[in-house]
């Protein structure tokens, strides 16, 4: 059985929670945590969900926030099932042995 993952990203939630509603008002405390990230940076790590993300800023935000990483990612795992896969249909005919092309003649006169 294969497990399906996903996560959805909450810092711009988190962030609401804590009355900062503005992405540039995050510089200056990830500036003082050693974390140098430009406006436009910060704007897409608050509006977009990252698919990556390194450690140090995580846990910058984390002490931000006052917060666990489980705060700022909620995570879930869901079972899948299998992919149906078509029935025994009609048998597969392989073209190359039943269909034979003729071999052309060319003939100057035509």
């Amino acid at each position: 059985m294969k497990r399906q993952v996903g996560y959805q990203w909450r810092l711009r939630e988190v962030m609401a929670e804590s009355g900062m509603f503005d992405t540039t008002d995050l510089i200056p405390l990830l500036a003082d945590r050693g974390i140098k990230l430009s406006s436009v940076q910060v704007w897409r790590l608050v509006t977009q969900t990252p698919e990556r993300l390194s450690l140090p800023v995580l846990a910058a935000l984390c002490d931000i926030f006052s917060c666990g990483p489980e705060r700022l990612i909620a995570t879930k795992a869901e079972n899948t099932t299998a992919r149906k896969t078509a029935g025994h249909g009609p048998e597969v005919v392989d073209l190359a042995e039943v269909v034979r092309p003729k071999r052309a003649r060319i003939r100057p006169d035509q």
